[in-house]
């Protein structure tokens, strides 16, 4: 490689001729075989590289795999940003290629900054372009990760409401039947005028109590279900051990069993109870249907409001609705621990302009690390109130605390204080975007047993021409 091809990189342009001659003469010539490391994250740096032919490929570990940055091609100066502030290389670098290079010392780079300034301004300009494509796609990175975790978290949400409605749909068939031949049964009975009546009287009573029907504790429970199943098979009803649990779910005591005795024989009574206990079987699939397929309608009423979809980016927001939203997003995840949630909102508090799906992901990101940090047990407090023209919302729990020393740089990029694998230090920093984005702001408080985020957003977004 002759000396012009250093020439032609805006970084050595200018140099002056002794000087580009020098680094020249200073610069060691390596070669790098296909797959092999130049540059490994973490590790400090003592060098830049100048690629002269062949690609280099830049990778950054985000969370538990590495995220492909860039490729570098031929004229690339290649590990300056960790001369510069003297950290450790933020980026691996391998080959693709057989690779050859030029090796140039920190001394020797010093130098030229030194010495020129265009060089200085060109490596400048190198720097904040970089900084910003891997800002960029560390960001798509976080974002799409955090769908994916969403996703799933849903996708076991739904499953639990949804077999529940399938297994009670399949029970509905058989019981249905059975409910059928019992009615059949009833109604074939020769039943006096007054007799009637009690039964028309009882189906009604057994609709009444399927909409409200009773909690006990499991011991009252147990001893309830026995006495209800002694009875019944005393008086010759078919599968006692069967209608007893359902009868008693429904308020049925022996009391109750013993009036219907004063009107009807023993065979009459066997068939009633029969329907009765079948009937109510009925009924309680019918409630477990109903209470699945709410439970899947509020989670995808919850999703379409969370993502605000199909409406445009800046809304009438009810922050409390987007906070409660989440929680439902969150709720696969806070269903795994013993942490309580509990909500203290202003029932006055205004609506905002925002940017409302992009203002989810703040309290997602900060409730998400709250849930963290408390592990298996602690509480999470949601405060809203109005503060002159601002709306503050206030997220705290009361885990261990983020320490003095590092409280200044949780909302930088790529800070994270959990293990290697569990963060990428991207949350607290978009949510710190997204709420300079509204013109607002977010502040930390925090100590031993209690960590607080508190967001002013502006009731109205400013007006810009």
């Amino acid at each position: 490689m002759s000396i012009e091809f250093l020439r032609r990189l805006p970084l050595f342009a200018s140099l002056p001729e002794a000087d580009l001659e020098e680094l020249y003469q200073r610069a060691e010539p390596m070669t790098l075989r296909p797959g092999e490391l130049l540059i490994e994250e973490g590790a400090p740096g003592d060098a830049l590289f100048v690629l002269i032919d062949g690609e280099l490929q830049v990778t950054k570990r985000s969370g538990a795999q590495d995220v492909k940055v860039d490729v570098r091609l031929p004229g690339s100066v290649i590990g300056e940003m960790s001369l510069l502030d003297n950290s450790p290389r933020s980026a691996s670098v391998r080959s693709l290629t057989e690779c050859h290079l030029l090796r140039l010392s920190k001394e020797a780079f010093e130098r030229t900054l030194s010495t020129s300034p265009s060089a200085a301004l060109a490596t400048l300009h190198t720097v904040v372009a970089r900084l910003r494509q891997n800002d960029a796609l560390l960001h798509e990175k976080e974002k799409m990760a955090g769908l994916g975790t969403l996703a799933a978290g849903l996708a076991h949400e739904l499953n639990n409401p949804a077999a529940a409605v399938r297994r009670a749909a399949s029970q509905l068939r058989e019981q249905l039947a059975k409910w059928q031949q019992a009615m059949s049964a009833l109604d074939a009975l020769e039943l006096d005028e007054r007799q009637r009546e009690h039964v028309d009287a009882l189906r009604q009573d057994m609709a009444s109590r399927a909409a409200n029907p009773i909690n006990l504790d499991p011991l009252a429970r147990s001893d309830r279900e026995g006495e209800v199943e002694s009875w019944l098979e005393g008086h010759g009803a078919a599968e006692p051990w069967q209608l007893a649990p359902t009868l008693v779910s429904f308020g049925w005591q022996v009391a109750d069993l013993e009036h219907l005795a004063e009107h009807f024989d023993s065979q009459a009574l066997s068939i009633i109870a029969q329907a009765l206990g079948i009937g109510s079987a009925v009924y309680a699939l019918l409630a477990e249907v109903s209470t699945g397929s709410e439970r899947i309608s509020e989670i995808v009423k919850a999703v379409k409001s969370y993502s605000y979809l199909d409406r445009a980016p800046v809304q009438e927001v009810d922050v409390r609705e987007g906070l409660d939203n989440t929680l439902v997003i969150l709720r696969h995840k806070l269903n795994k621990t013993g942490i309580t949630i509990s909500r203290d909102y202003d029932p006055n508090l205004p609506h905002i302009e925002a940017f409302a799906g992009e203002l989810n992901q703040v309290w997602t990101n900060i409730l998400d690390n709250a849930v963290d940090a408390l592990g298996q047990k602690g509480n999470i407090n949601l405060h809203t109130f109005k503060e002159d023209d601002h709306v503050v919302v206030e997220l705290a729990d009361n885990g261990p605390g983020i320490p003095v020393e590092i409280q200044g740089r949780v909302f930088e990029p790529f800070f994270t204080t959990k293990p290697p694998g569990m963060g990428t230090g991207q949350g607290l920093n978009i949510a710190y975007n997204i709420v300079n984005k509204h013109y607002g702001e977010i502040r930390l408080k925090s100590k031993p047993g209690e960590t607080c985020f508190q967001v002013r957003l502006p009731i109205k977004l400013p007006r810009t021409t």
